[in-house]
């Protein structure tokens, strides 16, 4: 009889150089898709400037574009049930040129 032998677990060690471990702040996010492919990109966005700047993109495929999304929710859900829930006050309308920014009363 042949037994098949469970999958061996590896280990992944990962590495991160400095200046990529300062990260890099975001307020400003546009993704766009082909058949093949998400381009991801990250950017900011400051009051009383027209512009918006991207500072980090990110191009990988579908699989890995679903798995991004798969542990966004698992994240999110496990910050809310420690801190709870995260409220989101009006998204923009994408056609919307309006950011989020709102003039204080």
């Amino acid at each position: 009889m042949n037994k098949q032998q469970p999958p061996q677990q590896q280990t992944l060690n990962v590495q991160i150089d400095q200046q990529v471990g300062e990260g890099v702040y975001a307020n400003f996010f546009m993704i766009v898709n082909s058949d093949s492919e998400f381009v991801l990109d990250f950017g900011r966005v400051v009051p009383g400037m027209p512009n918006a700047k991207i500072y980090s993109r990110v191009i990988t495929n579908p699989q890995h574009a679903k798995q991004l999304l798969k542990l966004l929710e698992k994240n999110v859900d496990a910050f809310e049930k420690q801190f709870g829930e995260i409220k989101i006050p009006n998204l923009p309308n994408q056609d919307n040129k309006n950011i989020g920014f709102h003039p204080v009363k």
